[in-house]
């Protein structure tokens, strides 16, 4: 099987680390142009670049693939499969057609539940008790094609965006691996079609949505913590700070505040008010000074008074 690579993040790193350990030969591999990063922004290659440069692997780096020159060049390397995770480009047909058995994706969403960029975090997000990592034959569409492989992993009450995307990038990794190994036998392979009535779009997710409501219910607002740590960080305002939230725990209260307003400030930690119930701030991080236990915070100068209400928009 000649096999080609198609991925950028840490995610599709560990996908093409684990076809490497199980021998399978990749011929090439395509990620993202090396972008601009770190206070410097010096030009970066991807994760997935990086790991194929230390295996001396060839790599190529398209925009996109609608120069035709594009397209020859990965015709020229005839390709069996190719094994796409996270690349960050919607492939046109006329790319799917060139390996002869087209193209795979590890998708981490249990498909076709979460379609789009960001499945991991909007099914924490969503309270959803179970994702996983769905295998596909690939289509010209958003994570339409047929499945071909399932692995299912509890969403547990202590899982951030950062747990749950590492135990789901070793959950794909070998499910990817065996159905690699599934063509290069010229298996059977048995595909399901997805429903379609069954999907959500996981959208992208941005900054902006991180800042917190606090006229949402306690239970809401805490799973969006969870989604959006490490990345983009749930955060709120105090004054002209953005206060970065990365725990807490929900305070099954009943009250009159409004909304935001912070309860207390004392050795359990920092309550505040919500829609519904209130939350109790577990760790936070506070501008120029690095991510701490709200115990630490409080045995020094910190900005919290209690009865200040935090604001719910810019």
């Amino acid at each position: 099987m000649r096999v080609i690579f198609a991925g950028t993040p840490d995610f599709a790193a560990t996908h093409l680390q684990a076809l490497l350990d199980a021998n399978i030969e990749i011929v090439a591999v395509y990620t993202q142009p090396d972008r601009p990063a770190g206070r410097g922004k010096k030009l970066t290659p991807s994760p997935v670049k990086q790991l194929a440069s230390e295996h001396n692997i060839d790599v190529y780096q398209p925009i996109n693939f609608k120069e035709q020159t594009d397209r020859d060049q990965l015709a020229a390397l005839k390709p069996d499969l190719m094994v796409v995770v996270a690349y960050g480009l919607l492939l046109p047909q006329s790319v799917l057609d060139i390996p002869t058995h087209g193209c795979i994706n590890s998708h981490a969403s249990l498909l076709p539940r979460w379609r789009g960029a960001a499945p991991i975090q909007r099914a924490i997000e969503a309270g959803d008790l179970a994702t996983g990592v769905t295998v596909m034959q690939m289509e010209a569409g958003l994570d339409t094609g047929p499945m071909i492989k399932k692995a299912e992993t509890p969403i547990m009450p202590s899982d951030t965006g950062g747990s749950l995307h590492d135990r789901l990038a070793s959950i794909g990794s070998q499910a990817i691996v065996d159905v690699v190994k599934q063509f290069a036998s010229e298996a059977t392979i048995l595909k399901e079609i997805q429903d379609d009535t069954l999907t959500c779009y996981a959208s992208k997710l941005s900054k902006d949505e991180a800042l917190i409501d606090w006229h949402q219910p306690a239970d809401v607002i805490l799973r969006k913590i969870k989604a959006f740590n490490p990345v983009p960080m749930c955060f709120t305002l105090l004054g002209d700070s953005r206060i970065r939230i990365l725990d807490a725990q929900i305070y099954p209260q009943n009250h009159y505040s409004i909304p935001g307003t912070v309860l207390a400030v004392n050795n359990m930690g920092i309550m505040i008010a919500c829609g519904k119930e209130a939350l109790v701030l577990q760790s936070v991080q506070i501008p120029g000074k690095k991510p701490m236990a709200v115990t630490d915070l409080l045995n020094g100068k910190h900005p919290f008074e209690e009865n200040y209400v935090l604001a719910s928009e810019l």
